[in-house]
């Protein structure tokens, strides 16, 4: 990022964020990025910050490991270089013939079980008694750390929800996908209401893709979303009383070796139209944490509204909705403010070190943060201000426990202000 990146993005956020959607409403195509379109600060401009999907060229994954290794030279999945290399290995399967919860349910068996199962409903002609498996969200990165077998391209390396979790050493957001023709995924909107990137290894994908606010009229009188985005139950007025007033989703069809960049809060859904493999993250970083914070609040609304009769008489029950918003959504108000706080020490400490400050110059910090340059960082610890500063007027958030707070909220807010205004003097 460069500096005039960096103030643009500054004033962009200084009032509410002014993202449209109207060009997608009315059927605006993605645009189609090839490798040098765009430097860095510029995709920042004008995908990151104003919230907007894109594909990007097969030329991003060419020389990924796995584009040369995993797929045979008829473009088909190399089911004996997978199964040698990863076969012991259990992976997550969903049963994509199975409606459990508005999703599909998975359960876990070795690699070779699941290629098996594969080669098998190929040769029957994608037709199996055991259902349409789909293999999801295998953590292949947090088993084999140093894989080599692709690289994050730079316009997604800004990650703080992976930077995080590698710091806590307890999870990630990276996941391999692979599943037969006909495999897919039903409606939904990203974790957290993260970004995301897919990138297929081989194969092609269909996406449906709905900008923010489009997903109201995807609902049913009791306000569940439906399961399949073209389902003909949408029809029914009597139950989703609003699908007339939803526009037509984005079709995309996705390619061999190209990637998709899915923003922020974009409901979509997803066919495998060939044998597919592909390689997907959700992240976030500065320009859609606020997203997060709306989200993680809308969420913990619902939880107290759910168990709100219980409010007056049971001991401590605001603690118990922080429990509950953790079981539902993967992270509470505590573990929020850890992950700011984690992303904000980094930053401190990445400039502090280019400023040639001797005590820094061994601190670790994400390689990532050298690449996207320190007005990067700086952008950051901006975004990291601000979301702080409006969960300190949270009451919810000013409830939890003060020890648990490490350092207390409002002295790393005077940490990161000292950090900002020292740019500025």
């Amino acid at each position: 990022m460069n500096e005039e990146t960096l103030r643009s993005a500054l004033v962009f956020f200084q009032s509410d964020r002014p993202s449209s959607y109207e060009e997608f409403h009315k059927g605006r195509k993605l645009d189609y990025l090839r490798k040098g379109d765009l430097t860095y600060s510029e995709f920042f401009r004008d995908f990151l910050l104003p919230n907007y999907p894109c594909i990007l060229s097969p030329e991003f994954t060419e020389s990924w490991r796995s584009r040369q290794r995993w797929v045979r030279g008829d473009g088909k999945p190399d089911f004996e270089h997978l199964l040698k290399n990863f076969g012991d290995f259990t992976v997550p399967v969903a049963n994509c013939d199975v409606k459990e919860y508005n999703a599909n349910p998975k359960h876990n068996i070795p690699l070779r079980d699941y290629l098996s199962y594969w080669s098998e409903h190929r040769e029957s002609g994608y037709s199996s008694p055991k259902g349409c498996l789909y293999m999801k969200d295998w953590h292949m990165h947090r088993v084999f750390p140093n894989h080599g077998v692709y690289s994050t391209p730079l316009f997604f390396q800004s990650d703080w929800l992976n930077e995080y979790w590698d710091t806590v050493e307890l999870d990630d957001y990276r996941f391999v996908y692979m599943g037969p023709k006909g495999s897919w995924t039903p409606f939904h909107a990203d974790v957290f209401r993260s970004y995301s990137w897919s990138a297929n290894v081989c194969g092609r994908k269909k996406w449906l893709l709905f900008p923010p606010g489009q997903e109201e009229h995807l609902k049913d009188r009791s306000g569940n979303l439906v399961y399949d985005a073209q389902s003909p139950n949408l029809q029914d007025r009597n139950h989703y009383p609003n699908y007339s007033q939803c526009c037509q989703p984005i079709e995309v069809v996705q390619e061999v070796g190209e990637v998709i960049f899915v923003p922020s809060s974009w409901h979509h859904q997803v066919y495998n139209l060939e044998d597919t493999i592909s390689i997907n993250h959700n992240w976030l970083n500065g320009c859609n944490i606020d997203i997060m914070w709306q989200f993680l609040q809308g969420e913990l609304t619902a939880v107290q509204e759910e168990i709100g009769e219980w409010k007056n008489c049971m001991e401590g029950w605001h603690q118990h909705c922080q429990l509950l918003l953790k079981s539902c959504t993967g992270i509470n108000y505590c573990e929020f403010y850890t992950f700011l706080k984690i992303i904000a020490k980094n930053r401190i400490a990445a400039l502090e070190t280019t400023s040639g400050d001797s005590s820094a110059l061994h601190s670790t910090f994400p390689a990532e943060l050298s690449a996207l340059r320190p007005c990067h960082s700086m952008f950051d610890l901006h975004r990291t201000k601000a979301v702080l500063t409006l969960m300190l007027t949270n009451e919810d958030f000013r409830r939890l426990d003060a020890d648990l707070l490490n350092p207390h909220p409002e002295d790393l807010l005077h940490e990161i202000k000292e950090m900002t205004d020292s740019a500025l003097s």
